[in-house]
């Protein structure tokens, strides 16, 4: 039973300022105030930029996640730069969690639920304010939203928050305006070409998963079937909600789409009722929806709080309690079990399905351990089958080199997934997505893979400012990994 101190924290009233009172990890200490509350109240006049219908159709997705019937794809770069906001990166990006999807449809025959890590992932933790940099010492570069990469802007700049809302509104425009015009049309040749491939094996199984999807595409086509997954995705956005300035000034006020489904009336009817003569007004925000509005952070459709930010007591938890969104909250070795099940009671005491995504990263050498622990607790609880179960393999997995390059090995992310997999299915849980890091470009920033990288091929296209991301040929070999580990249990299920 969770602590009461818990209890009414998680209903005490919220407003989305009600963070301020509480002490708060990886804030930036911005050198002048008149110039953020300046570009604060400038936030705060602008359009959402993602609409609650848009938020609340998320949240139906993850829900049948988190019953598992639906995969949960989630992918992007580790920090998105204001430069990636062009044509051919978006495209890029869009194209890889399309083809990615397509494979794991396949091997799961799920549903496959598709957000970026894009359009707002432009802000970083740090575990140091400094850094050194060619031999100097200066402020850690901690995102293009608070500060630049190069060492005459790493001054902190309230500017940027501004700059961040309008790259974020770009971004979403053409992701919004691309999938709108076909280029997620799944009837649409896909580049197959396995030619890096080295391990004869290896290529001879992705080459059979490959042509028994497009036989399928082309049958379809043939007789003219044109089912809705097959024309048109959403593709759904997020980000880490570190920033709580920014995060606040696009939080509203607005008219719930739950609240008007049969959906929304179930779960309201399993909110809590207000003590007699409690006034309405001191009820969580979360309640709201019983009465047709709700808040919903407009900045995403999905936001997470991450592993350095998710104290019980502490500011980001107080500020996601109150959201209508749909969060994650990332979960790694220094995640107490009951500290998971306290989050879980705070964020979401409706035990309301879909809510929350746990991702799960520890390491592939941890997770064996780590991982049946967190999992009991939670399913042997009231939100059984109520969170989304996601690995994340790359955060734990990070090393780096004698050159001291920072890196990652395929293998490596392919062992957590794998034992995450195995783990899940032996506790009778499910194992409903992945988290990735990646990006639709050729660089060179993770080793291994079937082009088999090697630690003299990392400096041939190095581009990331933050973490190692996996290129777009590794990550679409992780989704014939994963689909074929799916593929072959449901044969194994059915003999």
């Amino acid at each position: 039973m969770a602590p009461s101190s818990q209890q009414s924290s998680s209903t005490a009233a919220w407003t989305p300022a009600t963070w301020r009172s509480k002490p708060i990890k990886q804030s930036p200490a911005y050198p002048d105030e008149s110039k953020l509350q300046k570009a604060v109240k400038e936030l705060n006049r602008m359009p959402p930029l993602v609409h609650p219908t848009e938020i609340a159709a998320l949240k139906a997705n993850l829900r049948d996640v988190a019953q598992g019937n639906a995969f949960l794809l989630q992918g992007g770069d580790c920090a998105e730069l204001f430069d990636y906001c062009e044509q051919d990166a978006i495209e890029s990006k869009i194209k890889l969690l399309l083809q990615m999807s397509v494979v794991l449809i396949w091997g799961t025959n799920k549903r496959v639920v598709r957000i970026g890590r894009m359009a707002g992932q432009y802000a970083k933790p740090r575990s140091s304010p400094t850094e050194v940099v060619n031999g100097k010492e200066m402020p850690s570069f901690r995102g293009d939203i608070l500060n630049g990469y190069h060492e005459d802007e790493r001054e902190i700049d309230p500017n940027r928050l501004l700059k961040a809302y309008h790259h974020s509104a770009a971004t979403l425009n053409f992701m919004r305006s691309a999938l709108a015009s076909g280029i997620a049309d799944l009837h649409r040749p896909f580049d197959w070409g396995l030619g890096h491939v080295r391990d004869p094996g290896l290529k001879e199984k992705y080459s059979t998963i490959a042509s028994s999807i497009q036989q399928t595409l082309r049958f379809l086509q043939v007789i003219n079937a044109r089912p809705e997954e097959l024309q048109t995705v959403d593709i759904y956005t997020s980000h880490e909600g570190l920033l709580l300035e920014y995060e606040q000034a696009l939080t509203r006020l607005l008219d719930s789409p739950e609240a008007r489904s049969p959906a929304a009336s179930r779960f309201a009817s399993r909110a809590p009722s207000p003590p007699p003569g409690e006034a309405d007004d001191t009820l969580p925000v979360r309640n709201l929806a019983i009465h047709g509005q709700d808040y919903y952070d407009t900045s995403a459709h999905f936001l997470w709080i991450g592993d350095r930010t998710r104290q019980l007591d502490h500011a980001h938890v107080e500020f996601f309690r109150g959201i209508a969104n749909p969060i994650g909250v990332k979960v790694g070795p220094t995640t107490p079990v009951d500290d998971l099940l306290a989050l879980l009671r705070a964020l979401n005491p409706q035990c309301e399905p879909g809510k929350i995504t746990l991702i799960t990263r520890y390491g592939a050498g941890k997770v064996a351990d780590l991982l049946p622990k967190h999992i009991r607790a939670v399913e042997d609880s009231e939100y059984r089958r109520c969170v989304v179960w996601q690995c994340d393999p790359m955060h734990g997995n990070t090393l780096s080199t004698e050159a001291g390059i920072k890196t990652r090995r395929f293998n490596d992310i392919y062992k957590e997934l794998q034992e995450s997999l195995r783990i899940h299915k032996e506790q009778g849980s499910y194992l409903g997505g992945m988290h990735l890091e990646l990006t639709g470009d050729a660089v060179t920033e993770c080793l291994g893979g079937s082009e088999g990288l090697a630690e003299d091929d990392l400096s041939t296209n190095y581009t990331s400012f933050c973490d190692p991301r996996l290129n777009e040929k590794q990550a679409l070999e992780l989704a014939f990994l994963v689909a074929d580990h799916f593929s072959q249990e449901g044969k194994t299920g059915r003999k």
